[in-house]
């Protein structure tokens, strides 16, 4: 008897997902587990105002706190820390960035959602995206699934004013 009212629902659960997986932050994915478009949040484009973080600013990230100066890097699928090391708009360096990191399709994809300065202030909603020319954020073909080894432990950060 249970399974016949669980049926109804599973159903209406399949049918408002086929448009595409989404991750547990809600972001839909792509055919290849590439996390698909996402708006900026309204905060988070008026603390960028604010922050004089412009799309398009840009400056350099050591892209997992926990494996910094390395000649490669094994990033996770899930949650980042992320360091700053140039400064970017107000943001000094060397703030934390926080995000998130797919690593279903060729290469790595990294988003970030929060900063944090090192100064004693709040961690603040920012939308921005790693990026490195060159396919360089290509995973290696020894990647496990779930990982991406880089050949490089650094990249640029740029800020967006939303998810592509």
């Amino acid at each position: 008897m249970r399974s016949l009212r669980l049926a109804p629902v599973c159903c209406a659960v399949l049918l408002m997902t086929s448009s595409g997986c989404t991750t547990a932050g809600g972001v839909a994915l792509r055919a290849d587990g590439t996390p698909g478009p996402e708006e900026c949040s309204k905060k988070a484009r008026e603390v960028m105002r604010y922050l004089r973080l412009f799309v398009g600013e840009s400056a350099w990230v050591e892209l997992d706190a926990n494996q910094s100066l390395s000649d490669s890097v094994t990033l996770y699928e899930g949650p980042i820390e992320s360091i700053l090391e140039d400064d970017l708009g107000l943001l000094d360096a060397p703030a934390r960035l926080y995000g998130r990191v797919w690593t279903s399709g060729p290469q790595a994809v990294i988003r970030y959602y929060e900063a944090q300065p090192l100064d004693g202030g709040d961690k603040v909603p920012i939308c921005a995206v790693a990026r490195l020319g060159m396919n360089q954020l290509r995973k290696r073909p020894d990647s496990k699934p779930g990982t991406a080894i880089l050949g490089s432990s650094r990249a640029g950060v740029y800020i967006v004013d939303s998810f592509r």
